[in-house]
């Protein structure tokens, strides 16, 4: 949504209107196999922490350090959202998990494809 605000002519504004469709498109594939309140909450969390970020790397925004502890924390919540959400069987999309993070915490807490 950052090229919303920084588009200036065609290639800017194609490029932000396919990132738009691919977040939507991967957005409504999750919410396909994720309950929808999961989803939306990972999407808009991680969807604010690359905008800020974001405007920090390339657009010169000041570097503030409670912006960034509040990211984090914010992700945290994303992320403790995922760890107690229940999966549901198929969690793979198109063959590709998008949202196993097996490899960081326990190994029953999600569901394969065994």
């Amino acid at each position: 949504m950052i090229g919303l605000k920084h588009a200036n002519d065609f290639w800017t504004w194609a490029g932000t209107i396919i990132s738009i469709i691919i977040s939507f498109y991967v957005m409504i594939m999750a919410g396909r196999k994720l309950p929808v309140g999961t989803v939306y909450a990972v999407f808009v969390g991680l969807g604010t922490a690359g905008t800020v970020f974001s405007e920090i790397l390339f657009f010169g925004e000041p570097f503030k350090l409670e912006k960034a502890l509040l990211i984090l924390l914010l992700l945290a919540g994303v992320i403790g959202l995922k760890l107690v959400t229940k999966c549901r069987k198929g969690m793979k999309l198109n063959g590709v998990d998008f949202f196993n993070l097996s490899r960081f915490v326990r190994n029953d807490w999600c569901c394969n494809d065994k």
